[in-house]
């Protein structure tokens, strides 16, 4: 199940036969550096905070949003998504190598008229994705085989972009299917961006 999956590629979420219960969205960034001049010519450096925010729409069969864990609403009113907490600021002091936000996803437990989940990312204060360092995602099963990268800050079909679109995860028969997508939208904020998912992807 080590398999990284490029942009619009699909897997079957089985290992060995047995179908995988559980899906790790991990999201990591830093804060921006702005430098400015100083009243007497010199330069200074400032961090800028950035809150990028993972989340997780419940769709149903008719493409409908059923429930949403964002960071208004930590765990699924299933109990089977909960999501880490709100990170505001990022990396202050630069790459730590560990995930701001992580959502988990406990596939076993999601209720059957939820047919789709649709993983998304925006940028809360409206930062651009390719001024914010090393924004990376990394989509798993918890114990480390990834399913899914995608390098924000460097892709340049994030430039310009303020929400994307990561990663869907479907019913397939009586198993779970997921779709790498990885795409940046227009949309402004995650209303808008689910709407997005369901009118395209679900």
């Amino acid at each position: 199940m080590s398999i990284n999956l490029s942009k619009g590629q699909r897997i079957s979420l089985e290992k060995n036969g047995t179908s995988l219960s559980r899906i790790e969205i991990g999201v990591n960034w830093g804060a921006i550096k702005k430098t400015t001049k100083g009243f007497f010519g010199g330069e200074k450096t400032r961090n800028v905070d950035v809150d990028l925010d993972a989340s997780v729409g419940l769709f149903d069969e008719s493409g409908e949003v059923v429930d949403i864990v964002y960071f208004g609403q930590l765990k699924s009113r299933c109990g089977a998504i909960h999501h880490s907490g709100d990170d505001l600021t990022g990396d202050i002091g630069g790459d730590d190598g560990r995930d701001n936000e992580v959502i988990s996803i406990d596939l076993n437990r999601i209720p059957a008229n939820i047919t789709r989940l649709g993983l998304v990312l925006n940028s809360f204060r409206k930062q651009d994705f390719a001024d914010i360092p090393y924004a990376n995602i990394r989509i798993h099963d918890g114990s480390g085989s990834i399913f899914g990268t995608f390098d924000v800050a460097n892709d340049a079909s994030f430039s310009g972009k303020i929400s994307m679109i990561m990663a869907s995860v479907y019913r397939h028969g009586e198993s779970w299917k997921f779709r790498s997508i990885g795409e940046a939208v227009d949309d402004r904020d995650l209303k808008s961006t689910l709407v997005t998912f369901s009118r395209k992807f679900a």
